[in-house]
């Protein structure tokens, strides 16, 4: 039978991110230890003193940040070029059987504008556009007819340009999300590619957001 302190760095090896909490001393161990104590329990078929795997855990706490980590500061150092685009509106319609056709008329109006941002996300039961707000005419004309479900303006997008690595890495686009959540910045939208990373936050955010990824591309 394995032992506790293994049993238990087995189970929060499962949650990279509870780790990550764990080694900067962000985490209530008390607290994880009882959540945790149950699935403990029932692999060793036995009683298990909450003592026993508070100690575990602080032993976890204790040792340096296991090698994902170092492997997501590699991937966010090597971040490339944020370019920002102001004034873009996101209007969000619910997908129908004329959607798609009055799409391809805005894509004809949007190919004759070379300084127009325009990003299209098709889910099961809506579609979002995000598009720059000197467009909104051209919009609210060609989809009138159409059930729109929500719509934000003065947003700005944040496009990063993403190394080779990134998408090797587990967690690196959680990592960049939830340092920006921590500081309470609204994501709008998130779209990404091959080689791509877009956030569409307010106006008002952009300065902040910029920030933020800067010191993780510099401190990374």
């Amino acid at each position: 039978m394995s032992s506790i302190s293994t049993i238990t760095e087995d189970i929060i090896n499962k949650r990279p991110f509870i780790r990550e909490l764990i080694t900067e001393n962000l985490v209530n161990i008390s607290a994880l230890a009882r959540k945790i104590l149950p699935e403990i329990e029932q692999i060793t078929g036995e009683k298990i003193k909450e003592g026993a795997v508070i100690m575990a855990l602080k032993r976890l706490s204790s040792e340096s940040s296991p090698n994902l980590y170092v492997r997501i500061k590699e991937a966010l150092s090597q971040l490339g070029d944020f370019l920002v685009r102001m004034n873009v509106n996101d209007y969000t319609f619910e997908n129908s059987k004329s959607l798609k056709s009055n799409e391809l008329e805005l894509f004809k109006i949007v190919q004759e504008d070379p300084a127009c941002f325009f990003n299209v996300y098709s889910g099961l039961r809506e579609t979002s556009y995000i598009i720059t707000s000197n467009q909104q005419e051209a919009i609210e004309r060609i989809f009138k007819e159409e059930h729109m479900k929500s719509n934000f303006k003065n947003l700005a997008s944040i496009s990063i340009t993403l190394p080779p690595i990134y998408s090797e890495v587990i967690g690196t686009t959680y990592y960049i999300l939830k340092k920006l959540a921590w500081e309470g910045i609204n994501l709008i939208e998130i779209m990404t590619t091959g080689n791509e990373l877009a956030l569409v936050v307010h106006e008002k955010d952009v300065e902040q957001s910029i920030k933020i990824l800067m010191d993780l591309k510099r401190h990374s």
